[in-house]
Order: C-alpha cells, then sequence, then structure tokens
C-alpha cells in the first residue's frame, strides 16, 4: 500500500498577511526616516533627527533578524515579545519625530498573529502610539495637545476595537475553516487508504473467484464425463461383450451390435453437449417425467431389468439446472443398480409437492451396510449436483433388502401445472 500523508493548505488570507508583515517594515521605516530628515531640515531640528538614527538602526536589525524570522508556529511567549519590541522602537521613533507614526502603523501587521486575548491588547498598544502621531505628540503639559490626543487616541481605539472584534471573529472562521480542511483531508487521506484496501481486497476476491470457478467447472465436467461418458462406454462395452459372447448366434449378436452403436451414438452426443454445458438432450423437447421415463425405457432394454416410473401430484416444469440435476440423480441410480444391486426391478417413483420435488429410485438387489459404506463417485457426484440447486440426497439400503435413493429439490416457485395436467 502506498503511504499517503495528510495535504496541509494554508489559508490565503493568512499567507497575504505573513507576506506583508515580511515585507512592508523596512520600506515604511525608510519612508518614515526620509519624512523626518525633510521635517528636521524645515525646522532645524537636527539633533532630535541624530537622536532617531540609532533607534532607526535597532529597529531595522530587529526586523532583519527577528521580526522577519517569526515562525507561524512560535509560542506566544515568543510573539509577545517580538510585538511588545517592535512597539516600543516605534513608540521611541514616534515621541523623537511623528512621521515614524507612519512605521508603527506596522503594529497591527504584528498583531493579528496574536492569540485572540493578546491581538485586541496589542491593536490598542499600537493604536495609541499611532494617535500620538496623528494629534502631534503624546500627552504633556501643553493642554491642548492632550486633549487632542485623548480625542483622537479615543475615535481611534473606538475604531479599533471594532476592527479587532470583527478581526477575531474572522480568525476563528479561518481557524475553524482550517481544521475542517484538515479534516477532510484526513478523511481523505483515509478514503484514499480504504480504496486502495479494497482494491487489494477486490483483486484477491477476483483470483478466489477464478479459482472458484476453475474448481467448478472442473467438477461439473467430471460429473458429465462420470454421468454421460463412463456410463455410455460401460454400456457399450457390455453390449460389445454379448455380442461376442453370441457370435455363433446369428439372430442375437446383431441386436447387440446395434445397441453398442445407438449408444455410441448417444454418448457422443451428450459428450458434445456437457462441454457446451447443456442440459442432457432428453429434457428438450419433453417434460422431466417424459424425460426418465424414456430413460427407464432405454435402460431397461439394455440391461434386461424391469423399470417402473410412476408420478404423483401435478407436473410442474422446474428451472433447467434442477430438472438436469434430477434426471441426472435418475441416470445415475439406475446404472448402479446395474452394475452393483443384481436387481431384477427398479421402481421409480417422481412426486411433486407443491415447492419441492422428490424422486425416490427403489430396487430389490442384494442391498449394502449404508452406515459403513464409503460413498464411491457416483453418490458423491449426485450430492454435489442436487446442492448446487439447493437440493439433498439420502441413500437407504441393507444387505439383502435393495436400496432406496430418495432426492429433494425446491422448485422455487408457485405451482405452473404442464398443458395436459390440469
Amino acid at each position: 500500500m502506498n503511504n499517503m500523508t495528510a495535504t496541509v493548505i494554508e489559508d490565503p488570507w493568512q499567507a497575504r498577511m505573513d507576506r506583508m508583515r515580511r515585507v512592508i517594515p523596512i520600506p515604511l521605516l525608510l519612508v518614515s526616516t526620509v519624512f523626518a530628515l525633510v521635517i528636521a531640515g524645515t525646522q532645524h531640528t537636527w539633533t532630535r533627527f541624530e537622536l532617531s538614527l540609532p533607534v532607526v538602526a535597532v529597529a531595522a536589525l530587529w526586523w532583519a533578524f527577528v521580526t522577519a524570522r517569526v515562525r507561524p508556529d512560535a509560542s506566544t511567549r515568543w510573539r509577545l515579545t517580538v510585538y511588545a519590541v517592535h512597539t516600543a522602537l516605534a513608540a521611541v521613533l514616534v515621541g523623537i519625530s511623528l512621521p515614524y507614526g507612519v512605521f508603527a502603523y506596522t503594529g497591527f501587521l504584528l498583531g493579528y498573529r496574536l492569540e485572540a486575548r493578546w491581538r485586541t491588547a496589542g491593536f490598542l498598544a499600537t493604536a495609541l502610539v499611532v494617535s500620538a502621531a496623528l494629534s502631534g505628540g503624546y500627552p504633556s503639559a501643553d493642554v491642548g495637545r492632550t486633549v487632542t490626543y485623548v480625542i483622537v487616541a479615543g475615535v481611534l481605539v473606538a475604531l479599533t476595537l471594532n476592527t479587532a472584534g470583527i478581526t477575531n471573529r474572522m480568525m476563528e472562521q479561518n481557524q475553524e475553516r482550517g481544521r475542517m480542511i484538515s479534516e477532510l483531508a484526513e478523511a481523505n487521506r483515509r478514503l484514499e487508504a480504504s480504496m486502495a484496501e479494497n482494491a487489494e481486497l477486490h483483486a484477491q476476491l477476483v483470483i478466489q473467484a477464478r479459482q472458484a470457478g476453475i474448481t467448478e467447472e472442473r467438477q461439473r465436467l467430471a460429473g458429465e464425463i462420470h454421468d454421460t461418458l463412463a456410463q455410455g462406454l460401460t454400456g457399450i462395452i457390455t453390449q460389445l461383450e454379448a455380442a461376442e459372447h453370441n457370435r455363433n448366434h446369428p439372430d442375437t449378436w446383431p441386436r447387440h451390435v446395434a445397441q453398442a452403436r445407438t449408444l455410441a451414438r448417444a454418448n457422443l452426443n451428450d459428450a458434445r453437449r456437457s462441454v457446451r454445458a447443456l442440459r442432457p438432450e432428453q429434457l428438450e423437447q419433453a417434460t422431466l417425467p417424459e424425460a426418465i421415463g424414456a430413460l427407464a425405457r432405454t435402460w431397461s432394454e439394455a440391461s434386461m431389468i424391469d423399470a417402473d416410473l410412476q408420478t404423483t401430484g401435478t407436473v410442474i416444469r422446474a428451472d433447467p439446472d434442477t430438472e438436469a440435476a434430477v434426471f441426472r440423480v435418475a441416470q445415475e441410480a439406475l446404472s448402479n443398480v446395474a452394475k452393483h444391486t443384481r436387481a431384477t426391478r427398479v421402481q421409480i417413483t417422481l412426486t411433486y409437492l407443491g415447492d419441492t420435488l422428490l424422486i425416490d429410485v427403489a430396487d430389490n438387489g442384494t442391498g449394502f451396510d449404508a452406515s459403513a459404506t464409503t460413498e464411491g463417485y457416483g453418490l458423491v457426484g449426485m450430492r454435489q449436483r442436487l446442492s448446487r440447486v439447493g437440493g439433498t440426497l439420502t441413500v437407504e439400503s441393507s444387505p439383502d433388502a435393495g436400496t432406496i435413493i430418495n432426492a429433494s429439490v425446491p422448485l422455487g416457485r408457485s405451482p405452473e401445472p404442464e398443458e395436459g395436467t390440469r
């Protein structure tokens, strides 16, 4: 699985404010210094201007080596320290020369990076410094200057408080939006991880399904070979052996040869249909009772064992797979009778019970101990066929008491009687 990290999305507004904080202070400090120089030349206050130069140098160095390098994840204490030093330097410069109020304005930019409880206090401190530049200086013995400062500071503080409230709400919304974006990014990362895991599971399921399909197809072909080819070849061999045994009886052996030829052709046709996964040909143009009846007659002629079919209930046309499974059960059961039981009679009963179909194949042969005998491939194959259509198989037998093969399959729908059976 690929390693994935959460996407960090920077807030555009905060990023713009950070760029302004890093870029604007030095140009504004330079502009303020030029204005202070002009005023010093006009008012002949060179001494005061000279006093500002060391402070300007300290402010420039503080910005270049400290303020501009403050990381967004810096501690609250360090950000407060940087802001306090910057504002103190601006306040000193404004006290020396009023044009430095332009530089003092940059305190608002630094205040944006403070926490909400400190942001309003920082804005107010910067507003008081800027007010001094706008009103002609800090409060002093000059009553007029003091009154002017108080009025200007009052107005500027009111505006600043309103701006601080708006800014705090906006910052809170930005932080909330940032948290939501982070959560969405994390959810997206988890979704991508889940999709990658699901893709791997899907690939494994495809492989398992392919293997299961191969196994099921092998089992189907094995069952078809056993139910058609093997039984057909056994019948052909039986007829050829009978023909050889009766080769001195010209009235008898041609019948066995003809029977062998018929079985061979039928077996070839069944083999082709098995490869194409088609149901038995006997069911194509006939109902299930008709197909089993024809099977019983053909089998009886070949095995010389009496076979009788009895059908009870309303005949219902089941789905092809169900009918094919029942037909193969009857075919395999008759084959077992011919090979193993030494029976002289077989009774086949086909019973329709609404939503269930039963087939019983009972013989009067030698039987066997069903509890102690290991099932051969024939019975195993019948169980597998029936399980694919939801059916079950039971075997009842005991020595010298014959054998009963019973199969039950669900019809899976409401009765729909065949034409002519109502």
